[in-house]
């Protein structure tokens, strides 16, 4: 204890001392940039052609082998997303082993090991590097591409592409791509449905053999080694590895449109707008601009003190955050501004963000706002060094993008040189708001409002793949109302028009279960609704023996339990609950107080079907289809607002619902499809029971 006081009273004379001599009305000057000590990198090439860097580090008994291609872009064509493809295909087995004994193997001593159409990374404790090395150039040399596997990885492939539909941060990055370098550049394709399901085994072979050759490839190895060592165990399971010619893609240079323009993405429902001002620049990794490119970057939009972020967020309260990139690449750069804003003030978050690009230009920054991005990138770089990975990274980015020999030694010192003069020349060379792509994600009816950002004053509509939209949306027959539409439904899902008769026949069924099995991520669920008349409602989410969560409503109260604990339902969740206890509550949507308006028709799976916006009596709104021909109800969305809390924002719901069978004169969908953000879930209806005089316990 006396030694911490001593300390403590020492340190408080020093703090009194020093306060004294400061010079509160002088600004500190700018220290000199620390040295860069690297560390020392071993390198060494194989006769085969293989470049191998070694950075030894002996702090844990680890090692790393990392294995990377250096190839020009691939144009996948019709068949986008078979580079991915063959990655994953790689690591599914060799002509050696089988996919379950690799992966018992890389389990046995505890290694990590994955692939991608770029290259292999593996690690382990160095005691197991010959197993891993012996395993890693099995998978490079030997990898055994199989139907079967194929098959799977298509089939999680377009699960996955189904989802990001209803995502705007995806639909946004596959337009993104298709503007800034046209889809017949290998940046700008974007994999759909239908490209990876033309994908074939042939293809992906073709590349692996193509490409994989060791005269384009890199090999760092970072870990508990020495060169001595490690040279020859690189040796025995890497020399054999066949060199070849590897093929040399060119592709025009994709440049920033004459004039700023404006692209739209209807998002049905969207209650946000995600926008992105963006445009391809002349930048590459060699270039001496890209540290001054980057300093004046993190003033404009780098991060929540930089400026695009005060004036939308901190000055506007438009958004929960503002950024902008400018990223350098091997054939074309790109600079992008975004932010996800509500959208009643889309046209208006545009408008600051302009303010803020043209200020950029026309205004030198101030030295305290320069000096205060160099502190930050110091210390992010320098925090960067611990991880002996950014080493091997950095020895490898200079010899594949032809950097000085000593640019990242001398990247703190080339930081530090960067003048205000720097900083408004780059604005001036790269910030090009009059040369922009401004692209929208969100609700078409903020487009009129945007039409004033494009010189040719008009917007263009783009599908979730980049593709020209053509509005879908047909008016309805003369006379047809959203009243009709939902009688017809009412009649073919329960055999008869709403009224007496169908009362009758539907209050002799008390209970309805109905049972249904699902997948979730690959995993296999069981879910179990129970309703009973006149108000209970419950259901049941399984995994095998374990309930995941389970709903009930006793006619007054709500309740809900699962892996997170138990609580009451109150409120709008409650409301949800009394609305799902009341069974076919469907056929009394005339006096639900509920409105409801036929938009039009629209395709829906190629089937033409009723579109009707539904404002419930609390305000909150949906969207439902009925198909034209059989007047089931095909799809269902919702768009709900995020809390805060839980990251802000909002997220749609939809429901699709298909293959409709007949049970005991009730027409149900036995397949049903829910996507809610990211996640998916394929429900398939196994059995509908009534009458089965279900107890009141259930409810509880």
């Amino acid at each position: 204890m006396k030694k911490i006081l001593s300390l403590l009273l020492v340190l408080a004379v020093t703090s009194v001392a020093f306060a004294q001599k400061l010079d509160r009305s002088k600004r500190p000057t700018a220290g000199t940039a620390p040295e860069i000590k690297l560390g020392k990198i071993e390198k060494f090439t194989l006769e085969n052609g293989l470049k191998v860097f070694v950075v030894e580090n002996h702090k844990l008994p680890k090692v790393a082998y990392s294995l990377s291609l250096d190839v020009d872009p691939v144009l996948e064509g019709d068949m986008a997303g078979y580079l991915d493809v063959t990655g994953q295909l790689m690591e599914r087995g060799t002509k050696n082993r089988t996919k379950q004994q690799f992966d018992e193997e890389i389990d046995f001593i505890g290694a990590t090991l994955s692939s991608s159409s770029s290259g292999i990374y593996a690690a382990s404790l160095k005691k197991h590097q010959n197993k891993l090395l012996d395993m890693m150039s099995d998978v490079l040399m030997n990898a055994e591409f199989k139907q079967e596997e194929l098959d799977k990885i298509k089939k999680q492939m377009i699960s996955g592409i189904a989802s990001s539909k209803d995502d705007p941060d995806a639909i946004a990055g596959n337009v993104k791509a298709a503007l800034l370098y046209g889809q017949d550049h290998p940046y700008g394709e974007v994999a759909t449905e239908e490209t990876v399901e033309a994908i074939t085994l042939e293809k992906c072979i073709a590349h692996y053999k193509t490409y994989f050759k060791p005269n384009v490839a890199y090999l760092a190895v970072v870990g508990d080694v020495t060169v001595a060592e490690v040279k020859p165990l690189i040796e025995k399971y890497f020399g054999s590895w066949a060199k070849g010619d590897v093929p040399v893609n060119k592709y025009r240079t994709p440049s920033a449109p004459s004039k700023t323009k404006v692209a739209v993405v209807h998002k049905e429902g969207a209650v946000q707008s995600v926008i992105n001002i963006t445009y391809p620049i002349n930048l590459k990794h060699n270039n001496p601009d890209v540290i001054k490119a980057r300093v004046m970057n993190s003033i404009l939009g780098g991060g929540s003190t930089a400026r695009l972020f005060m004036n939308l967020r901190e000055g506007h309260g438009y958004t929960y955050g503002a950024y902008s990139r400018i990223s350098p690449s091997k054939l074309v750069g790109s600079f992008s501004a975004s932010a996800k804003v509500r959208n009643e003030v889309t046209d208006s978050s545009i408008t600051q963000f302009m303010v803020e690009l043209n200020r950029m230009i026309d205004e030198k920054v101030s030295e305290e706002d320069l000096q205060g991005v160099k502190n930050y990138m110091t210390g992010t770089f320098a925090y960067t060094l611990q991880d002996p990975q950014t080493i091997a990274r950095f020895a490898i980015n200079t010899e594949k993008y032809n950097l000085p020999e000593d640019y990242y030694a001398n990247y703190l010192k080339n930081v530090a040189a960067v003048t205000i003069e720097d900083v408004q020349a780059m604005a001036k060379k790269y910030i090009k708001p009059e040369n922009a792509h401004i692209l929208v994600v969100g609700d078409k009816e903020i487009a009129d409002k945007l039409k004033g950002f494009a010189a040719s004053k008009k917007v263009d509509f783009y599908d979730t793949y980049g593709n020209d939209w053509v509005e879908p949306l047909k008016p309805a027959p003369a006379g047809m109302t959203a009243e009709n539409v939902l009688d017809k439904f009412i009649e073919a899902k329960y055999g008869m028009p709403a009224g007496k008769s169908l009362d009758k026949k539907l209050k002799k069924i008390k209970d309805v279960t109905m049972k249904m099995s699902a997948s979730v991520q690959g995993q296999s669920i069981s879910i179990t609704r129970y309703n009973k008349a006149p108000n209970k409602y419950a259901m049941s989410i399984t995994m095998g023996p374990m309930v995941i969560q389970k709903q009930t409503f006793d006619g007054t109260k709500g309740k809900m339990s699962g892996m997170q604990g138990n609580k009451d339902v109150e409120g709008e969740e409650l409301e949800d609950l009394k609305a799902s206890a009341v069974m076919f509550s469907d056929i009394s949507y005339a006096t639900s107080g509920s409105t409801y308006t036929l938009l039009g028709i629209e395709p829906i799976g190629g089937k033409d079907a009723y579109k009707i916006e539904v404002v419930k009596k609390s305000g909150d709104k949906e969207t439902e289809w009925y198909d034209v021909a059989t007047s089931m109800q095909v799809k269902a969305m919702q768009v709900t607002e995020v809390p805060e809390e839980a990251g802000g924002g909002s997220m749609t719901s939809v429901s699709e619902f298909s293959d409709y069978k007949v049970v005991n004169g009730i027409n149900y969908a036995h397949k049903i499809k829910q996507t809610a953000g990211p996640q998916i879930i394929d429900m398939e209806v196994t059995a509908i029971e009534q009458n089965t005089k279900l107890g009141d316990e259930i409810f509880e």
